[in-house]
């Protein structure tokens, strides 16, 4: 077993505390490590590879909260479909759509978290404003998927300055989400913050962060 009970046991505490969701970030690591995280009352594990997430749900209680936190590819989205508690990086009307039409053939709503891009890095996936607005926009047609917020990534970088403007960028963009009368948009959710940055990012109004190395130790 390579977590650390002490330390995941403090963290997880810490994080209740100021009412920030914990998403422990459990892909490549084995089901033994998530049970002991999970033993622990941690409930929430994400997952980047849709395979590996299949396998590990299939293997692990019935009451952990999954989460996909990879690039979900729209021809995958059929094998998660049936028990995924939340997807975080929707950034496409058309995965959207996609989303829809399986939860609507498992008689689920899914909720989903857009995916904005507010790093300098050109390798990170998302939403520019304007294709966050459009979305926005026609969202309400789609009865079995709910936005439940944003999520995005900070630059990697150490320049504090740089990475804190780019969480208050997301933080206004999800101020502005909320649109009266459409019911399933309901903006609870602002996911920001990583291992290396997820301090930064609560104090910046983060309410969900994903953290892996901190309670699994360092990937392979």
């Amino acid at each position: 077993m390579s977590i650390n009970v002490q330390a995941c046991q403090q963290l997880i505490t810490a994080l209740r505390s100021q009412n920030v969701s914990l998403v422990a970030v459990s892909k490549i690591k084995p089901v033994s490590d998530i049970k002991a995280l999970y033993d622990l009352g941690q409930r929430d594990f994400g997952e980047n590879y849709v395979q590996e997430l299949v396998d590990k749900q299939s293997q692990l209680p019935g009451d952990i909260r999954w989460h996909f936190i990879g690039h979900l590819q729209s021809n995958k989205a059929k094998y998660i479909a049936p028990f995924v508690h939340l997807i975080h990086g929707v950034d496409s009307f058309n995965l959207l759509k996609e989303i829809n039409k399986q939860a609507l053939k498992n008689n689920r709503v899914i909720d989903c978290l857009l995916q904005v891009h507010v790093a300098q890095e050109e390798t990170k996936f998302g939403l520019d404003e304007t294709e966050l607005n459009d979305i926005m926009a026609h969202v309400a047609v789609l009865k079995n998927v709910q936005i439940k917020g944003l999520m995005g990534m900070a630059s990697f970088s150490n320049d504090e300055v740089l990475v804190r403007n780019e969480f208050r960028q997301l933080k206004k963009l999800f101020e502005q989400l909320g649109q009266p009368g459409i019911t399933n948009i309901k903006p609870e959710i602002l996911s920001m913050g990583m291992s290396g940055d997820y301090t930064m990012a609560i104090e910046e109004g983060s309410t969900m962060v994903r953290v892996g190395s901190l309670l699994f130790g360092a990937r392979a």
